[in-house]
């Protein structure tokens, strides 16, 4: 098992493309770490904006009656992806993970592989 720092190291090493990460309780919206980022990625304010992202996906998700757990949302804009993956788990649970790729120099598949592997290991 991980902290939360070596998750983050792990991630931001790991991946190409990568820009910035954090590990988030979606119950608070508070960042419990975060790596990268800068002037134009505040991860802080993301990771409560995207609080609200999960929440409304699994409020939508018990609407439509599906069974079944979120595993990764993406967002894509036009020169980044935000990937946003719910931690499983015991030790996990309510929080997620958040990586910030700059779309030219990541591969999509590879970063939801590696932060699959760093969820599995995250220690709370």
């Amino acid at each position: 098992m991980t902290s939360v720092e070596v998750s983050l190291k792990e991630i931001m090493t790991g991946v190409d493309g990568a820009l910035g990460a954090a590990v988030v309780d979606y119950t608070s919206g508070m960042a419990l770490g975060a790596l990268g980022g800068g002037k134009d990625l505040d991860l802080t304010v993301a990771a409560a904006g995207n609080t609200d992202v999960i929440r409304s996906e699994v409020r939508t998700m018990e609407h439509l009656g599906l069974k079944g757990q979120v595993e990764d949302i993406l967002i894509t804009l036009e020169k980044q992806y935000h990937l946003i993956r719910l931690v499983a788990g015991r030790s996990g649970n309510g929080l997620f993970l958040y990586l910030v790729l700059d779309k030219a120099r990541s591969n999509l598949a590879m970063a939801r592989h590696q932060l699959k592997k760093v969820e599995e290991q995250l220690e709370v």
